[in-house]
């Protein structure tokens, strides 16, 4: 964040520094108090050129930044960040009183015509700060040290005009970049040459111009000096002629080549303004030839190779899971993560340079910023594509000039869209980077006095202009833009003419781009991970976290799913390499945090331990129940041990769900021998109430007339309320009606759920009505550890 601000304040203070001022400037910005509300960075853009204006440094305007939004329909100057969340702009300008000097901005598919207005509101806010800062200055501002500017004297202009005039015209009409590069070279070369054997040139750099001065004297006896022929009276000062050879003028090597650098630049703004067209053969508005591909390398998520004249991107997608997003530091000290962010790298090897490999460079981060906020418009919600996307867009090829990096993020950006397309993320649509150029003193070299604006320009034309103008975006609309000026400022007319330009270019390229041979594969790689989304009752995020984490940690070593992350509204997303892992681990998850319902019935399900009172049994993958002894035969039984051993399966039924969500199951109401035995219910009177509760009591042998679902044991108060009966788990009888009964009420609640290796299984009439209402996820078939499988059944996700 602090390089990009940095960028910001140095991009407009550069152009208004005057040339030939070497002395070494520094210019420290602080952030010594912030309130979390009003943005920093644009007012350190005019804190910085207040300082530069108050100083001595020589400088030709004042600079002020401002930024500007839009909310709704109007246009915000310096917003807050609060109004910046709900801005479909994000504008920073930066000019003078009179031009504008540097902008930079974000927005989602504006069109020219806002970006304009937009762009005008901010241009009336800085002249009317400028207007203040002036009187400042007037006041407080200190004298400029114009007397340390040094500029290479003019008749070095002319010195190497004469030498490589004819041949500038020649070599600047060389069409490839590498034997034009060489040409130009070779052309320096010779003048440095030729000037030091004529003894123009020293090696010392700290060689001044020495200037022929006759020599003066004074006279000191008037009346006895005789003024001879030849002599020049200049009253008490005589000029005499001395007879000897001129010293020639001395220039350093330094001013040959700034020199030979502005000769090239004049000669190359010539031949575009005269002759209408550029070194490569293009007129202003042409775009150079494009050649792109997907899939060159088969093992990444997804990759493009983009090619525009002498400029190639290569840029590779991956896909990972939250743990891979970016997390970035800010004034807030809130935790800022990007599941999106794009890196670019601009490597030595790609001019023909060695040079050390380090961390990004300021420029880097920069312009990958820039490509990155270009696409981010283009993704998917997360709810839509719930991926943390890298891009990596590495230039393999580009001109061999160090400035040319400012033009080549925009091959990244095409080349990025298509990666994204081939590595399957669902984009909302194709974008495309174009750079655009101007010579503004067009009657200099015979014009007709309008900016001249040139489209996708090449680095020499960078070098040599006076604009560099980046736009993102697609036939419609803008998604990011730059802008700098190496000269006074532009006014908002050029501003307009460049940008619809750029609209026409970028139309132009996209067309291009679809015709990649070979196109997006538009469909997730085999390598890259799959990503499940469920939801889940908030409540029970932690039974599939457990204590410390253990038992999401069991879940993911026992499935070998990659990552299982929870959030606090019940999210669950789970990362793994194949579709297998995950379907075990959803099948875990859902049965963690399924609501079960009185009545269910679950088969072959195994005793996990045996208690004094009972067994527990596992119904589904980590949830248990218990089976008291009362209700594991239908004999009466000292300990469980006599009836059942650990390992054992059995089908259990689902009597009560208490306030804890404790589960207590039934064995014994599934065994066909219960309603042999079980005589119908008495009817609801106190006396046979009291004889069925007495005869539970002294013989636990004798059939039962009622099981209670409540703990204490509250028959009477079942009986006397029928209603309350549904869906718990009553006495099973002989009798036609009560069985009619029971009948009915495993219609209405039993949900059938089998295992592997169960004789029969259940299937409930109402199942299918129980899918719709439900707000979980119907599984089936979806293999658990132990080899079961939930079948015709439904998995309640709370």
């Amino acid at each position: 964040m602090q390089v990009l601000v940095c960028r910001l304040i140095d991009r407009p203070l550069r152009p208004t520094m005057l040339k030939g001022f070497y002395h070494e400037t520094q210019i420290l910005s602080w952030v010594l108090s912030y309130d979390g509300l009003h943005s920093p960075d644009a007012l350190s853009i005019t804190a910085a050129g207040v300082a530069v204006a108050l100083s001595e440094v020589p400088h030709s305007k004042i600079i002020v930044g401002v930024r500007v939004g839009l909310v709704g329909d109007k246009f915000v100057v310096n917003p807050t960040t609060k109004e910046m969340d709900d801005s479909e702009l994000d504008l920073v300008l930066a000019g003078s009183d009179d031009a504008i000097l540097m902008i930079e901005g974000y927005c989602n598919f504006l069109s020219e015509e806002k970006l304009i207005q937009a762009v005008k509101v901010g241009q009336d806010a800085v002249r009317a700060i400028c207007n203040e800062v002036e009187a400042l200055v007037k006041k407080c501002g200190k004298p400029k040290m114009l007397d340390t500017i040094k500029l290479p004297p003019p008749e070095l202009y002319k010195h190497v005009e004469e030498i490589v005039g004819e041949d500038l015209v020649k070599v600047l009409q060389i069409k490839n970049k590498i034997p034009r590069r060489k040409a130009l070279t070779a052309l320096e070369e010779k003048v440095q040459t030729i000037l030091t054997e004529k003894g123009y040139v020293s090696k010392d750099e700290t060689v001044g111009t020495t200037e022929l001065v006759p020599d003066l004297f004074e006279d000191e006896d008037e009346d006895e000096e005789v003024v001879l022929d030849g002599e020049v009276d200049e009253g008490d000062v005589h000029i005499r002629p001395i007879p000897r050879k001129p010293i020639p003028l001395l220039y350093s090597e330094v001013d040959v080549k700034l020199v030979f650098k502005d000769v090239t630049s004049k000669f190359l703004r010539r031949r575009i303004v005269e002759g209408g067209k550029r070194s490569d053969g293009r007129y202003a508005d042409g775009i150079r030839p494009i050649n792109s591909r997907c899939g060159l390398l088969p093992r990444a998520h997804g990759s493009a190779l983009f090619t525009r004249g002498e400029t190639q991107a290569l840029a590779v997608v991956t896909l990972g899971d939250k743990q891979m997003a970016q997390r970035i530091d800010n004034l807030v000290g809130d935790d800022d993560v990007k599941s999106f962010y794009l890196q670019y790298t601009f490597p030595p090897s790609s001019v023909g340079e060695v040079g050390r490999i380090g961390a990004p460079s300021r420029r880097e981060i920069g312009h990958g910023t820039l490509a990155e906020r270009a696409l981010e418009p283009i993704l998917p919600s997360e709810d839509k594509f719930p991926y943390t996307i890298r891009v990596e867009s590495t230039i393999t090829e580009t001109i061999n000039l160090p400035l040319s990096s400012n033009l080549l993020f925009m091959a990244s950006v095409c080349g990025g869209c298509l990666a994204l397309q081939d590595a399957g993320v669902p984009i909302k649509c194709s974008i495309a980077g174009i750079a655009m150029g101007m010579v503004l003193d067009t009657e200099e070299f015979g014009g007709d006095g309008a900016p001249l604006i040139l489209s996708d320009i090449t680095g020499s034309e960078d070098a040599s202009g006076d604009m560099d103008f980046k736009v993102a975006g697609n036939e419609d609309g803008v998604t990011a833009f730059q802008m700098d000026i190496k000269v006074g400022g532009i006014t908002l007319p050029v501003m307009e003419k460049a940008l619809l330009q750029a609209k026409d270019g970028r139309r132009r390229i996209l067309a291009e781009m679809i015709k990649c041979l070979p196109p997006p594969t538009n469909r997730l790689s085999k390598y890259a991970p799959v990503i499940h989304i469920m939801k889940v009752s908030p409540e029970k995020i932690n039974l599939i976290i457990g204590s410390g984490g253990k038992k999401v940690k069991s879940i993911i070593e026992e499935t070998g799913v990659e990552a299982i992350e929870t959030e606090d509204d019940g999210t669950v997303k789970i990362t793994a390499k194949d579709l297998s892992c995950l379907e075990k681990s959803k099948a875990i998850i859902s049965n963690l945090t399924m609501v079960p319902t009185v009545g269910d019935i679950y088969r072959n399900c195994e005793i996990k331990s045996i208690a004094p009172y009972g067994v527990f049994v596992e119904i589904a993958p980590g949830r248990e129940g218990l089976c008291h002894i009362s209700e594991l035969s239908s004999n009466w039984l000292p300990k469980a041990e006599d009836a059942v051993k650990v390992g054992d399966r059995i089908d259990v039924k689902l009597i009560e769900v208490n306030d804890k969500g404790q589960l207590r199951l039934s064995h014994k109401a599934l065994l066909p021998e219960t309603n042999a035995e079980n005589p119908p219910a008495k009817p609801d009177t106190g006396d046979s109430t009291k004889d069925v509760a007495a005869s539970s009591k002294t013989d636990r042998s004798m059939p039962k007339k009622s099981v209670s679902v409540s703990k204490d044991g509250a028959a009477e108060e079942k009986i006397q309320h029928p209603k309350d009966t549904v869906g718990t788990q009553k006495a099973v009888s002989s009798s036609k009606g009560y069985a009619a009964e029971d009948t009915l009420l495993s219609q209405r609640k039993v949900k059938a759920i089998k295992r592997t290796g169960s004789p029969s299984k259940e299937v409930s009439p109402i199942n299918k009505e129980r899918t719709k209402k439900s707000t979980g996820k119907a599984v089936s078939s979806i293999s658990t550890k132990d080899g079961s499988s939930l079948v015709d059944g439904e998995a309640k996700v709370g």
